[in-house]
């Protein structure tokens, strides 16, 4: 999730496809000394949703996965960063400009790419395309969808904030109303409830399609966790981008408040440090594991194909621990973590009405 209007300007040499890479906000990253791609190399073009490095959040996440294919498995890669409001064919182009560049695999981060993606995949057959956090029953066989149990580790983050929560009133804060976000709702829901079903879980969207700008909104989201604080939620989880930013720094300015981060440790980002005492844990998505998994086979030639989804079981979501503030609760997590894994608990993908 997870966003800013920041675009790399950056001035890439070489062939006439690798200018047009700077043009849409790409930036060379090669594993060489000289910036040039290593010789023989896999290629790998990363195409971030708005805000890309720097949110600290979904998109660092991915860039996590990209840095250690990049010093693991010495693959060449160049990013680039989409742009608040642009239209569908600003999508298309990045990616065809990647294409251009040389990069046969490319890795699209964020639903919001999945049109585009399909359209370019399928005019582009020879191309390898990895989708994280969409799947299209109707795509082209040469795109591979990496997916993620949101639900699951929101239930645990939903778990810890009903244990924490000295007024029974907790919050829940997503950036853009789409059936992606709500299954975050859903999950942290029903993992409250669970505790105590009488806790009052207070419920803001920052914005709704198309405007997806709830996902790069700081502002948006302190004035909405500042609304939930106001009347009485002590808890507050934000799956909201870099929206979720602002609403972390409204939690802090609330003594007693806890704020749980989202996509990465939110506690540990060096942006974030300030607050960190008052992030009680994130729900981490591992989008970096999946996006290495993904470069992998491909450079083995034994790519990922379909639908990968990366579950609780499969350690694609789990609650960061950083600052041991739910230490104390380890063993109800524990007890709920296992209870998803067995099947015993079934973890809802939309929200109870």
């Amino acid at each position: 999730m997870r966003r800013s209007m920041k675009l790399a300007a950056v001035v890439l040499s070489g062939s006439l496809g690798m200018a047009s890479l700077a043009a849409c906000g790409a930036k060379s990253t090669d594993n060489t000394s000289s910036g040039s791609s290593s010789e023989g190399s896999l290629k790998v073009g990363m195409a971030y949703d708005i805000g890309g490095r720097g949110d600290q959040s979904f998109n660092d996440s991915a860039a996590r996965g990209l840095d250690k294919a990049k010093s693991d498995l010495g693959v060449s890669v160049t990013e680039a960063e989409a742009k608040a409001g642009e239209a569908e064919a600003d999508k298309e182009t990045r990616l065809k400009n990647l294409i251009d560049g040389g990069y046969k695999t490319v890795i699209a981060v964020g639903f919001v790419y999945q049109q585009a993606v399909d359209k370019v995949a399928k005019d582009n057959p020879d191309v390898k395309f990895a989708i994280i956090d969409s799947h299209d029953d109707a795509q082209p066989a040469n795109v591979t969808s990496l997916v993620f149990a949101e639900q699951e580790g929101s239930y645990l983050a939903g778990v810890a904030a009903a244990l924490k929560s000295h007024n029974k009133h907790v919050g829940f804060i997503g950036g853009v109303q789409t059936e992606l976000i709500k299954k975050f709702e859903a999950g942290y829901k029903a993992g409250v409830k669970s505790i105590d079903p009488n806790i009052t879980v207070e419920t803001t969207y920052l914005t709704t399609p198309p405007d997806f700008s709830g996902f790069a909104s700081p502002d948006k989201g302190k004035e909405a966790a500042q609304g939930q604080l106001d009347k009485g939620a002590d808890v507050i989880y934000s799956a909201a981008g870099s929206s979720g930013n602002g609403a972390i720094e409204a939690v802090a300015n609330k003594q007693g408040a806890l704020a749980i981060g989202v996509d990465s440790d939110q506690a540990s980002q060096p942006a974030l440090s300030k607050y960190k005492n008052s992030i009680l844990t994130s729900m981490v998505k591992n989008v970096d594991n999946a996006v290495f998994s993904y470069i992998d086979s491909v450079k083995k030639n034994q790519p990922l194909t379909g639908v990968k989804l990366f579950d609780l079981k499969a350690e694609g979501v789990q609650l960061a621990t950083t600052g041991g503030k739910i230490d104390d609760i380890k063993s109800q997590l524990d007890a709920a973590a296992n209870a998803i894994k067995t099947g015993a608990t079934t973890v809802p993908t939309a929200p109870a009405q």
